[in-house]
């Protein structure tokens, strides 16, 4: 054990000189969900391709931890409830029209909020929403738990889950901070006669549960020190109360009959709800309801998602549905099901969808958000003729040190140098050459450090 030990102080000092030297992870994104079987990253038997995705998972995790922690009732307004531990937001395509007001000056903000027609302009992000940031704080938290949980798994350096359940905590249990287990007030719609609720549009705010999901299964199942069973039942009791709400109350329920890209999440988020309560066959059946009905519609025989190709922003809605797809897929694989090979109404299902999303040019939106389902639908379905390794390969050379790279296996590299640690994105790529020497050649013993340290364990 004492060698064990040596190890692991070896790749925390290997992490401490990293900080030196950002530029040799990949900079950080918050993937809008997934989910990674917690068996595998639990036994640390990673293909030797993953070393560039094991050192960008650590560091994200030492980006994002000192950022936290994030609570529900950090806002500078409170909810028509009163109760700041009341989650709250406003609806982010909504736009005010001032016009018929005859104001011949600007109006204060809250006179705006409260006076103004509000229009839906679909696609159009409101930068004003930013003002009331829960949303954005609880997406923080679920990137910091879910990429330190994933750090712990493969490193057991413990500073890493008790970042995960100090966020955990005190986000959900700790009295002073814990948001109310409701979504009520989310993507309020503001303006006259708006009324004093949120919209169903809402529930995707905590759309990314999957990864909190992930992460307190990580904890729990690896049996950290940190995941005390204080902490467990906690969140147990949080989310029987939560689900309770989000199976019975309208607003949740008019979500669940969305068609589109919120039902998908909708199920993704009710069956991860009920994996951090332990209630499998609960969850079970939301992975079926969600197959064998929403998903049935969102699918043509070319492969095309109608609902999501009519939005203003078709590219990224595209990616968008196919990753909450892919996490149903995975949460249901995890739960003994297949779903990866269902087809729906017309005979295609996620494959055929990626396969069309991918012949769709992205023109002004960003690209990268159809290369984490790339790597999940060619990990599942394999790349006999290179198809989707060389789409990657093409569009983004660092793909292989990308987190997702881990979890989607077997998947190949494509020989880029990314797939090791301590590449660097500022390296010669029309030569295919890294930068070598000094602190990049000490990385590339990382994955024999992690390899060493889960033999001893």
């Amino acid at each position: 054990m004492r060698l064990a030990q040596v190890a692991l102080h070896l790749v925390a000092s290997l992490l401490a000189l990293s900080s030196f030297f950002p530029h040799l992870a990949l900079a950080f994104t918050s993937y809008p969900d997934d989910f990674v079987n917690p068996n595998y990253v639990l036994a640390r038997r990673y293909p030797g391709n993953t070393g560039g995705a094991q050192f960008s998972i650590l560091k994200w995790a030492d980006f994002l931890a000192p950022q936290g922690p994030w609570t529900v009732i950090d806002k500078p307004v409170a909810p028509p409830s009163g109760d700041m531990h009341d989650y709250m937001s406003w609806s982010p395509y909504s736009w005010p029209n001032c016009s018929a007001l005859g104001n011949t000056t600007e109006l204060p903000l809250p006179e705006v909020w409260s006076e103004c027609p509000y229009y839906l302009r679909d696609g159009l992000f409101n930068p004003d929403v930013r003002m009331i940031n829960n949303t954005g704080h609880f997406n923080a938290m679920a990137d910091a738990v879910w990429m330190n949980s994933l750090a712990w798994a493969m490193t057991g350096i413990n500073r890493y889950a008790q970042n995960a359940a100090t966020f955990l905590n005190v986000w959900f249990l700790q009295n002073s901070t814990a948001m109310n287990p409701n979504l009520i007030y989310s993507q309020m719609r503001r303006g006259p006669g708006r009324g004093q609720l949120g919209a169903h549009t809402g529930e995707l705010d905590l759309k990314c549960m999957a990864k909190i999901a992930n992460a307190i299964l990580i904890l729990r199942n690896g049996k950290s020190f940190y995941w005390t069973n204080d902490l467990d039942q906690g969140m147990i009791n949080w989310c029987q109360r939560f689900v309770r709400w989000f199976t019975t109350y309208w607003i949740a329920l008019e979500e669940a009959a969305a068609p589109n890209n919120h039902g998908s999440y909708y199920y993704a988020q009710l069956a991860s709800h009920y994996l951090i309560v332990n209630d499998i066959e609960s969850a079970r059946q939301a992975i079926k309801t969600y197959f064998t009905t929403t998903y049935m519609a969102q699918i043509t025989a070319d492969g095309e998602q109608p609902l999501e190709a009519r939005r203003t922003r078709p590219y990224h809605y595209r990616a968008y549905n196919l990753i909450a797809m892919i996490t149903n897929a995975r949460i249901g694989e995890y739960l003994g099901l297949d779903y990866w090979n269902w087809t729906g109404n017309e005979g295609a299902g996620i494959k055929a969808a990626l396969d069309y999303a991918m012949t769709i040019p992205p023109r002004t939106e960003n690209a990268d958000e159809l290369y984490q389902p790339i790597a999940a639908v060619a990990a599942k379905f394999g790349d006999p003729d290179g198809k989707y390794a060389n789409f990657l390969a093409n569009a983004d050379p660092h793909y292989p040190s990308a987190p997702y790279f881990l979890w989607s296996q077997p998947f190949s590299d494509s020989g880029l140098p990314a797939a090791r640690p301590g590449w660097s994105p500022k390296r010669d790529s029309s030569a295919g050459k890294s930068i070598r020497g000094g602190p990049t050649t000490l990385f590339a013993v990382l994955p024999a450090v992690l390899g060493f340290v889960a033999w001893q364990r």
